[in-house]
């Protein structure tokens, strides 16, 4: 009876996390701007999905409140949390608009502070003991062109997973990070197909990855076996930064 908040859920990874949370057995609540057709599909007893807005800090806590609610009325304990909302918005930083910077950050490090925080408080509440999980990237790791302010939002990520380890860890909460490299989600959509074929070639595993490659690393972080592991940043990229 453990409950996981995962955000952004609707498709992509986000919706593969969800769906396997789900099989293994946790209560899962999600949120995303709009709900989409795959999500409705996975609809049930143990699936709680609410609207909100990363970029609008009171629409996430609005959502993590109902969310906890939503969790403490069937009875299962808020466990877990798992960053996974994001943006990728693709141009040279030296003629990148302000606009679509101010979105990316506050969409995929912003928000997830807030949501961190909104969970925190719930988690210390209960008396400690729990799980959050940042979905950063290997391009914070190590940039790509085109993608400066998706890499400093990442790399922003990374470093809160480290920080926030340190403040919570002798509350029994630990927090880390799993670096996707590239996958074959929508996010990857704006790579022409010569993008793709290079990342293939790179990548010693010979392909794209998938949500499937991602989720079983973000359920052990989750789970009573990663207990020991806090502060760190999981890399599960086919061998391409190896």
């Amino acid at each position: 009876m453990r409950h996981v908040i995962v955000t952004g859920g609707s498709r992509g990874l986000g919706l593969g996390l969800v769906e396997g949370l789900l099989a293994e057995g946790y209560w899962v609540s999600t949120c995303s701007r709009r709900p989409s057709d795959e999500l409705q599909h996975l609809h049930g007893p143990r699936l709680f999905w609410q609207a909100a807005d990363m970029t609008d800090g009171d629409s996430v806590i609005r959502f993590v409140e109902a969310a906890a609610t939503w969790g403490v009325e069937g009875g299962a304990t808020l466990w877990g949390l798992v960053n996974n909302a994001g943006i990728a918005r693709e141009g040279i930083l030296a003629t990148f608009p302000d606009a679509e910077t101010a979105a990316v950050i506050q969409t995929n490090l912003v928000g997830a502070i807030q949501t961190a925080r909104t969970v925190l408080r719930h988690l210390l509440r209960q008396g400690g003991a729990g799980r959050i999980v940042n979905i950063s990237s290997i391009i914070g790791l190590r940039g790509y062109t085109g993608l400066a302010a998706y890499s400093a939002s990442k790399a922003g990520l990374d470093g809160l997973t480290r920080a926030l380890a340190r403040e919570v860890g002798r509350r029994g909460i630990t927090v880390n990070s799993v670096a996707p490299g590239y996958l074959d989600t929508e996010m990857s959509g704006t790579l022409s197909a010569e993008q793709r074929r290079q990342i293939v070639r790179r990548t010693p595993l010979g392909r794209l990855g998938t949500a499937a490659d991602v989720e079983p690393v973000v359920r052990f972080l989750l789970s009573d076996a990663a207990a020991f592991i806090t502060g760190q940043t999981l890399v599960v990229d086919g061998g391409i930064t190896g």
